[in-house]
């Protein structure tokens, strides 16, 4: 058996590193007994090349270099010095000129995978005793391979994770872009209500933030705003066939209907035609509640409700109340309203203008991603609130952005006391309007 506790420095002008030493003292470690199959260690180093630093034509030269290796397992009973000539190596590395065998041989003994050991004339050779077996061999010494075999299984399969991750993301990633493609076809096509041009464009914004080589962060974060946009989308959609049953409905009970006195059972309000951000604030200051804070009025809760209930402009319907234990819709406001209470809004608008609904839902966007408010979080309060509403709920936050510790959070409790029927964002809007001294009341 050979001596392993040996450390031995280059021939001729190469230099001695103290990484070469410290890989001779690493190959000091192997167990008693280690065995390693050196063709299933070669194909788990071409997978974790890249983290040692080695090229492709450097592996086509260990494979050549491991093909002298008389045994399929490398061990120390089995010998650690491999000591073919250049030119035996060129022929198996199918013709590759001595002096690119020559550098990629030292990138091997640089990453460490391979330790030199030279005889006194730099040259490649085994001496051998009476019987014929090796007593001495000079050339290059595999025991680096066999001490760090763990270390390259690991990696390999890390790496073969890694990808595997980033192979499934990419179907998943190309599977949502198609849905939300052909939803949005669908949603045209039928014209179901809502700003599907908006979608549509909000969806495009998004993919071109693919990088040409994407790393799995970066479409993991990608992934979760698509998932997000086609959960908005279904939902809508939902609402959609939701809307269509219930006509259907409807239409099948009418003639039994028909003849009952509905005179007295709605009454809708009249349209004044007055849209003035005057009037509004002057609603908004009979409904004022101090901002920023819940409800806390049953006798106003029920009021919003019952405005809620009232059917618009005047136009009957035979729906059945909601259920009880589903609070009431929250009340928007015009667009024009929300840009005098919120103008900060303004500067994270495409083009720094926000000059519809479109525009305000994707600065939206951008204000989430800026105050750290994670996706899940702010689809949850587009689903109780209604995109418009909660789009309204982020430029108001963004305009009291010092004022808020923590963004998510405070988005998260003022979407339970949505649900709850508990909130409402006239206060908040009458609150930042009044800190910019706009008028609350209008006369006449």
């Amino acid at each position: 058996m050979h001596k392993t506790n040996f450390v031995t420095t280059p021939f001729g002008r190469r230099s001695m590193t103290l990484a070469m030493l410290a890989n001779q003292y690493e190959a000091k470690s192997i167990e008693p007994g280690k065995s390693i199959d050196k063709w299933k260690l070669f194909r788990a180093l071409c997978e974790a090349r890249i983290v040692y630093g080695i090229s492709d034509r450097a592996l086509a030269v260990l494979n050549a270099l491991l093909s002298f290796y008389p045994e399929n397992a490398l061990s120390q009973e089995n010998g650690l010095v491999i000591f073919p000539s250049n030119a035996q190596l060129s022929l198996r590395a199918h013709g590759i000129a001595p002096a690119t065998l020559r550098r990629h041989l030292a990138a091997l003994v640089g990453a460490g995978l391979l330790i030199r050991k030279d005889s006194p004339n730099g040259k490649r050779y085994a001496r051998r005793d009476r019987k014929g077996e090796i007593d001495e061999a000079f050339g290059f010494s595999v025991a680096a391979l066999i001490a760090r075999a763990d270390e390259i299984f690991a990696h390999a399969t890390r790496i073969a994770a890694d990808r595997d991750r980033l192979r499934i993301t990419k179907e998943r990633l190309s599977i949502c872009r198609r849905d939300i493609a052909k939803l949005i076809d669908i949603a045209l096509e039928e014209q179901a209500p809502g700003d599907w041009l908006m979608v549509q464009s909000t969806f495009r914004t998004i993919t071109r933030t693919i990088p040409r080589t994407p790393h799995i962060g970066d479409l993991n974060a990608v992934l979760e705003e698509l998932e997000m946009l086609r959960d908005e989308v279904l939902i809508r959609l939902e609402r959609r066939l939701e809307t269509q049953k219930q006509s259907a409905k409807e239409s099948q009970t009418e003639r039994h209907i028909q003849n009952t006195n509905l005179k007295n059972i709605f009454e809708s309000e009249p349209d004044t035609g007055q849209n003035s951000v005057q009037v509004l604030m002057r609603d908004l200051a009979d409904d004022e509640r101090p901002p920023f804070e819940p409800l806390s009025n049953p006798h106003l809760r029920s009021r919003d409700a019952s405005r809620s209930a009232q059917p618009e402009h005047g136009r009957l319907t035979a729906s059945p109340a909601a259920p009880a234990s589903r609070s009431a819709p929250l009340k928007s406001f015009p667009l024009g309203l929300v840009i005098q209470a919120c103008p900060d809004v303004v500067s994270y608008g495409s083009g720094g203008k926000v000059e519809n609904w479109r525009d305000l839902m994707t600065a939206a966007i951008v204000i989430r991603s800026m105050l750290a408010i994670s996706p899940s979080v702010y689809q949850e309060a587009c689903d109780v609130m209604g995109p418009q509403n909660a789009a309204t709920v982020m430029a108001c936050m963004l305009q009291r952005a010092e004022h808020i510790k923590s963004a998510g959070g405070y988005l998260r409790n003022l979407t339970r006391r949505a649900h709850r029927g508990e909130f409402a964002i006239g206060p908040m809007l009458m609150a930042l309007a009044r800190s910019r001294g706009l008028p609350e009341r209008h006369a006449g």
